[in-house]
């Protein structure tokens, strides 16, 4: 049997955990393997604090072409105690950056969706294709897309199961960057860089509020917030924060 570690790859940027779906052959379609491999990566950017931001893209030239067919034939299930795809569920806590070549479509376009920020290359190809094959996208497209772009733009794009580029979604707010066929992942880590010079603590807490916000009602707002916020507000970090201020230097933070 194929190593989950061998699926989904990941490698260690500094700060940053580049996380790479590795099934090319299968234009990284997603099987049970490869949701235990993303669920790992999940839990490893979680568990160590000096990892601060994720990024996921996808190896030969796609993101992920959504569930793999053939295993799904065979009755396989590609989920995990995260969720679909090893984190539709429960992503990470931290900020996630979806850096996407070619085709993200199905459970491909709702990894993106379960992500903050997503660099896009101009021919990047993007929808919910399942309606053509009589399936409901059930990866959390057809509730997260309608918060994130208009809800007619969204329902077009559910019920034709159509593809769009790149320069389509960024028109309606749902992609960060666009650039050159081949430059996404160079983005992505550089989009993820510029986050760093912000405490990671607080980012992790930012991600969490907002993210966790659309299933909240403004009265809970108030309360649910204040505990994922303390996280960073007691931390380590703040302390190094507020000193470096005072000591116009910049901080070293440590993610904790």
């Amino acid at each position: 049997m194929t190593d989950s570690s061998q699926r989904i790859l990941t490698e260690r940027r500094g700060h940053v955990l580049v996380i790479t779906i590795n099934r090319p052959e299968a234009r990284n379609a997603f099987d049970a393997i490869s949701a235990q491999g993303m669920q790992a990566a999940m839990d490893l950017l979680d568990g160590e604090d000096e990892l601060f931001v994720g990024v996921i893209t996808g190896a030969g030239g796609n993101f992920s072409a959504g569930a793999d067919l053939k295993a799904v034939a065979r009755g396989e299930r590609a989920v995990t105690a995260r969720g679909g795809f090893g984190m539709f569920n429960r992503p990470s806590r931290k900020p996630l950056i979806a850096a996407v070549e070619g085709y993200a479509v199905g459970g491909g376009f709702e990894l993106c969706l379960s992500c903050d920020l997503i660099v896009a290359a101009s021919n990047a190809q993007m929808g919910l294709p399942e309606v053509r094959h009589n399936v409901v996208a059930m990866g959390g497209g057809l509730f997260r897309l309608p918060q994130r772009i208009p809800y007619h733009v969204a329902m077009e794009l559910a019920l034709s199961g159509e593809f769009k580029d790149a320069a389509f979604f960024e028109r309606h707010g749902l992609i960060n960057r666009v650039v050159e066929p081949g430059g996404a992942l160079d983005e992505a880590v550089a989009l993820a860089n510029s986050l760093l010079v912000n405490g990671p603590t607080a980012l992790a807490a930012s991600k969490e509020i907002i993210f966790n916000s659309a299933n909240w009602t403004d009265e809970e707002g108030w309360q649910k917030q204040t505990p994922i916020a303390r996280r960073a507000l007691e931390s380590e970090d703040r302390s190094e924060g507020l000193k470096a201020f005072a000591e116009k230097r910049k901080p070293v933070w440590k993610g904790r």
